[in-house]
């Protein structure tokens, strides 16, 4: 039986993760009935495609998609899960700017999960758009993330 993933609980499992934490992912907005995460993330010198230019290097900005698609869905089923595949689609250069995320689950099945994800610029322009697959039939570390 799976349960949801509180805030804090998300909260928890961002800090947790060495690499997730240096992402600093900041919660905005959890909707379980839309099955929508929303994660706002602060732009820093060491996501720069090229010191000084203030412009997201798309390692970064693939990372979160991947992660805030995974918590997305993990949130949904009660731990973080592994990756099955992503893409990325970069639609346009992120500079000087912090990102907004939003990710949608489409499919919960007991074998894959998929969820889209979009980037946002401070001005709301889509930057980005990810979807990634997830193996939801893995049980991490007996149930804890």
């Amino acid at each position: 039986m799976t349960r949801q993933l509180s805030r804090a609980e998300l909260e928890t499992a961002f800090r947790n993760s060495p690499f997730i934490h240096f992402l600093n992912l900041q919660i905005e907005k959890i909707d379980y009935q839309h099955e929508t995460l929303i994660v706002h993330v602060p732009m820093r010198a060491e996501f720069e495609r090229k010191a000084g230019s203030g412009q997201w290097h798309g390692g970064p900005l693939a990372s979160v998609i991947d992660t805030v698609g995974d918590f997305a869905l993990g949130m949904l089923l009660g731990q973080g899960l592994p990756t099955i595949n992503f893409r990325v689609d970069y639609l346009r250069p992120a500079i000087h700017t912090d990102l907004r995320v939003v990710a949608c689950v489409r499919r919960s099945g007991r074998s894959v999960g998929v969820a889209d994800v979009d980037v946002f610029n401070q001005q709301g322009q889509l930057l980005a758009i990810g979807r990634a697959s997830y193996a939801t039939s893995v049980i991490v570390n007996e149930g804890k993330i």
